[in-house]
């Protein structure tokens, strides 16, 4: 039966539709904020997939373009695989929704969001959170939600609730916040050198406005909601684990487990696995989970050790972070390159410097945004963690690390104005022990200074761990978490930023939320860390960004002229423009306010071709000086070419001082020659004379 739901949120209203459409589907809300319409679903399949040791949930986030009224672009006129938005959209619903399900559950389980209508005023990414866990809650699947996301903006010192597009392109803050009923699950931020104490008065104010979503969710499914169906468990048998724990003791776990070397920790293990297996060779039921117990095993160890005994399996003190290392200029002929190295882990960033033109042009549903000119991509390749498989291009784990330092270093970047390139970094991952992700940032920061790209201050990334006890004060935030801890820890809580503020989090967590004395704790940290990283690492490799660019990067020279002359530069189907860069080897770009950017190699080249735009771009008056080239001679005089697609005529009588009889007494065609411009005849043509050419000027 149709019923249908509502609440004020922000100053608008959501409406949530139950029972409307998607009716085979487990779960399915039709959402309304405004007139942003999204349809969000959660499928469950019947029985658990065979073989896998791991929950199989997908998120999908489908961004359909006549939502706003667009054909897709190209030649296949429908929609194609998700953008980059799509999918950290999807990212964002799945990161806090994950935890909730049940850690043994194996069926596999599908949310899919549906964007069908976009109102500027309520971001469909929202509509799309809510629905998913309202789909889900209201479903038969398991699910100990239900959860709530909210946006938060920061305008004039001012909180925004649900900021819209327009909102969101001034905002000093973009967060996301999810929560449960009593705690944060999940943040993502870009901000503007947000300082730590206003950064965490956002999220709680978002965790607020949750509150009052998740007693709305509450009373829908109160209303409607279905009971939850029963399924096959996955756990491993707790007499599997009495049993390892009679052939490998703790105190063997503990030696085979403790150690800073990543290789040898994963022999230890494969030792103790090959070990058990011998052991249980007659119980084939065993053998099928042995993988997950011993995986637990090493889990309850770890854990146990740091909580109680507050000890880290390298070692380390729990505020302590690995050796770090950091150098500039190791790839040779690239415009600028770094590599950050910290313990295990490493990271080289090369950066590329391109004419804005080259700037990436994106197609979607935010109106507001229809290119960007900074651009950083992440890879991590199976080697950099000493495993073989193919590469099939970059997976949404990649996306997700590249565009969130791409988050951190936007803030930091010099305007068009103060820099006019467009700007990539690629961040290599070499070697993989955790937290690349703040890595990449340390080092893209370093590449893009070694480049010269003047940033406006240094930007550095570190990770926080936790791990949690019985109660809510029982627990250890650890500082730069390592693979490991990762693994088996509760958190993994990333921030980077300046010495000022904060530029990007990203929190993600394995239990089901986190207290504000472990927030703030965790933000306290990655600061104490971050101030180091930047002062004895990076700032004693690179103190300042570059006074230029390196000599393989192209170079630019910027020039305004009257945006009515846009048209004489371009020229007929471009005829003139391109007559420019064919003789010059330059790329030019010009904007519709009449900015030119000339970008090329050659300095001359580059020179030569500002001085054809500005004379053709420039109003032509009595006196002025130009070289040209004989380029047709008839009787009566010569035509000679100033620039590209101009020409002026200089008449016979104006050739030489003393009477000649023969234009090609004097001239032939491919003359060089220097002219005073005498105005215009009476046809409006440019007249020139070369005899009046003041003497300091021939």
């Amino acid at each position: 039966m149709y019923k249908s739901y509502s609440m004020e949120l922000a100053g608008r209203t959501l409406t949530v539709d139950i029972g409307r459409v998607a009716k085979q589907a487990n779960g399915a809300a039709l959402m309304h904020y405004g007139d942003t319409t999204v349809l969000s679903t959660a499928t469950a399949s019947k029985e658990p997939r065979e073989g896998i040791d791991f929950f199989p949930l997908s998120v999908e986030y489908e961004e359909k373009m006549y939502a706003v009224g667009k054909i897709p672009g190209g030649f296949n006129k429908r929609e194609g695989k998700a953008s980059e938005h799509a999918i950290l959209t999807s990212r964002v619903i799945d990161r806090p929704m994950r935890p909730l399900f049940p850690k043994d559950y194996r069926n596999d389980v599908t949310l899919v969001n549906m964007v069908m209508s976009v109102d500027p005023e309520c971001n469909p990414e929202i509509p799309a959170m809510l629905g998913s866990a309202i789909a889900t809650c209201i479903s038969d699947i398991p699910f100990d939600g239900p959860c709530a996301t909210t946006q938060v903006g920061l305008i004039d010192g001012e909180y925004i609730i649900n900021p819209t597009f327009a909102q969101k392109e001034i905002s000093d803050l973009q967060l996301t916040v999810a929560s449960t009923r009593e705690k944060v699950i999940m943040i993502e931020a870009g901000a503007n050198e947000v300082p730590e104490d206003k950064m965490i008065e956002a999220i709680y104010k978002a965790h607020e406005v949750n509150q009052e979503i998740i007693k709305f969710i509450d009373s829908i499914v109160a209303d409607c909601g279905k009971e939850k169906h029963a399924y096959a468990s996955c756990a491993v048998p707790e007499e599997l684990f009495a049993a390892m724990k009679e052939i490998v003791t703790p105190e063997e776990m503990e030696v085979a487990v403790f150690t800073d070397d990543k290789q040898t920790r994963e022999n230890n293990i494969a030792a103790v696995t090959e070990k058990l297996k011998e052991a249980f060779a007659d119980k084939e039921e065993w053998l099928a989970v042995l993988g997950e117990a011993v995986y637990q095993y090493q889990k309850k160890t770890v854990r146990k050790m740091i909580l109680k005994d507050h000890k880290r399996p390298d070692g380390r003190q729990i505020t302590q972070i690995r050796p770090l290392a950091a150098e500039t200029d190791i790839i040779p002929r690239v415009h600028g390159s770094a590599m950050f190295t910290r313990g295990q882990t490493q990271i080289c960033t090369i950066t590329t410097l391109a004419p804005l033109a080259e700037a990436q042009r994106l197609d979607g549903l935010d109106e507001t945004e229809t290119s960007k000119r900074y651009m950083h991509h992440y890879n991590f390749p199976s080697y950099s963690v000493g495993e073989t498989k193919p590469s099939r291009g970059p997976g949404r784990r990649e996306i997700g690390h590249g565009a969130l330092a791409e988050r951190a270093l936007v803030p930091v970047l010099p305007t068009e104005e103060e820099f006019p390139y467009a700007i990539r970094t690629v961040s290599e991952t070499f070697e993989s022990n955790g937290s690349t992700s703040q890595a990449s940032i340390c080092a893209s920061t370093m590449s893009l200074m070694a480049a010269g790209v003047p940033i406006h201050k240094p930007v550095a990334g570190i990770s926080c761990g936790l791990v949690t006890g019985d109660t809510d004060d029982d627990y250890i935030v650890l500082t730069d978490i390592q693979g490991l801890e990762d693994f088996f820890g509760d958190m993994d809580f990333k921030v980077a930023g300046t010495h000022d503020g904060i530029t990007a989090i990203q929190m993600d967590i394995k239990i089901h939320g986190l207290t504000r004395p472990i927030v703030e704790e965790a933000i306290r940290r990655t600061k104490e860390a971050r101030e180091y990283i930047l002062t004895e690492v990076m700032e004693k490799c690179i103190a300042q960004p570059r006074e230029s660019v390196g000599k393989y990067a192209p170079k630019i020279i910027q020039i305004q002229i009257d945006p009515q002359k846009i048209g004489d530069v371009v020229g007929q189907r471009g005829k003139t423009i391109n007559t420019i860069i064919e003789r010059t080897g330059v790329k030019i770009d010009i904007t519709d306010e009449g900015a030119v950017s000339i970008c090329g190699v050659d300095q001359k080249s580059m020179e030569e071709a500002s001085r054809m735009v500005e004379i053709i771009a420039t109003d032509f008056e009595e006196g002025q000086i130009f070289t040209g080239k004989v380029v047709s001679i008839k009787e009566f005089g010569a035509f000679i070419e100033f620039a590209p697609g101009k020409e002026g005529m200089v008449h016979i009588s104006k050739i030489c001082k003393e009477r000649i009889n023969r234009v090609e007494d004097v001239l032939t065609l491919g003359d060089k020659v220097k002219v005073v411009c005498l105005g215009k005849d009476k046809m409006g043509r440019i007249s020139f004379s070369m005899k009046d050419v003041p003497a300091e000027e021939a």
